[in-house]
């Protein structure tokens, strides 16, 4: 079974919201025309044969409005019908309109937004308004059809609020999926609002508490995607893979990067797909270079690590993008993953193989009467979703 392959399109790096803590926009970023769409679509034609994913992300790709996705879609999915493209999009909904909408819903586009919990915290964090922007472009999305599912940032700040941001998640029936504030390369003081790799596994292991005691009422993403890793053997996510060769991200002007992270930093500029580069083209640039010796530091310096084969590393960009791109070490939230795989192997294999006051069974086999959920229990709900 061949691999699925995942093209991020970034239309722009502009972006009309101004979050305290944003790494990726760029209020010079010009817009991408339709002939860098086409160019991407007689590119991707002959240089993948596996089925492709295709995600428009940002800054914020609905600036590039709804003409440019009335033509875009069409182009992409008959010149690449042989590959069976799916689309997804990655927007804060300010600029989504009912036209917008009926465009996105002929494809089926499920869209990622982003909340970081109440009102007030969102606010602080995100921008004055930033709540009430977003929620009105979900209530459009939703009337026309669209799946949306939020994204919820931690930070060093909202992580003091986890009650409160898990239990508005909870009461609204939103699937969490969350991520931690990144140190921003673009500010004066980069760590302002990032969330430290500790309290970032302690969070973590917080969510994993909340989400059994509340198994049936919401899904928290992350929990399931670390516990199939564990079970699996095998990373299931972008930041738990070698993600060099199935995953690439076009600029704007038609730039291919590494990932979507990278998308606008010259130096990680692999090719333009209006040149059609081969696979073997992208293999020669620094960029392509610079991932495969991450992956070669992984394998060394990663050896003796229990979760290797699933964790591999963490993510690129933050091992690379800090350090001027030197290969120094692996993702700094490795304590937090650790954290986390540590905690769910050892509850999984007390519950298979040993603990008193956990269900047993192996899985597919309901619990004890009485027993507590555990992390069986989130697998076997993931299995019968």
């Amino acid at each position: 079974m061949k691999s699925p392959f995942h093209v991020m399109i970034i239309p722009t790096l502009g972006c009309p919201s101004k979050c305290h803590y944003c790494w990726s926009s760029d209020e010079g970023s010009p817009r991408m025309s339709i002939e860098t769409v086409q160019a991407i679509a007689e590119w991707l034609k002959d240089y993948q044969s596996n089925q492709v994913t295709i995600t428009f992300h940002g800054g914020e790709p609905l600036l590039a409005g709804a003409e440019f996705y009335r033509q875009t879609l069409p182009i992409l999915s008959g010149e690449l019908a042989h590959l069976t493209p799916t689309f997804a999009l990655q927007s804060n909904l300010w600029l989504l309109t009912p036209e917008l909408a009926q465009v996105l819903a002929e494809y089926r586009i499920p869209i990622g937004s982003s909340i970081d919990g109440p009102e007030e915290i969102t606010d602080t964090q995100r921008g004055e308004g930033y709540f009430k922007k977003t929620m009105r472009g979900y209530e459009i999305a939703r009337a026309n059809g669209l799946e949306v599912r939020f994204i919820c940032t931690f930070t060093n700040r909202s992580v003091r609020e986890k009650e409160a941001i898990f239990n508005f998640f909870l009461e609204r029936g939103f699937p969490l999926k969350l991520h931690p504030a990144l140190p921003s390369l673009r500010s004066k003081d980069p760590k302002e609002w990032a969330l430290e790799p500790e309290e970032y596994g302690e969070l973590l292991v917080y969510l994993l508490d909340r989400y059994l005691e509340n198994l049936g009422r919401i899904e928290v993403m992350n929990i399931n995607d670390l516990c199939k890793c564990i079970f699996t053997r095998h990373g299931t996510v972008c930041t738990y893979v070698d993600c060099m060769g199935t995953t690439l991200a076009i600029g704007p002007d038609g730039s291919i990067y590494p990932c979507y992270r990278f998308v606008g930093m010259p130096e990680y500029v692999m090719g333009n797909v209006r040149d059609r580069p081969t696979a073997e083209d992208l293999a020669r640039s620094e960029a392509w270079k610079l991932m495969h010796a991450f992956k070669d530091y992984v394998d060394r310096e990663c050896a003796g690590c229990s979760h290797i084969k699933y964790c591999r590393g963490g993510c690129p960009y933050n091992a690379i993008a800090p350090t001027d791109g030197e290969v120094r070490g692996v993702d700094p939230h490795c304590v937090a993953y650790k954290r986390i795989f540590d905690e769910i192997t050892t509850r999984l294999n007390d519950e298979m193989f040993g603990s008193a006051d956990m269900e047993m069974g192996g899985f597919g086999f309901p619990p004890r009467k009485g027993a507590k959920p555990g992390i069986m229990a989130i697998l076997r709900t993931m299995a019968t979703r």
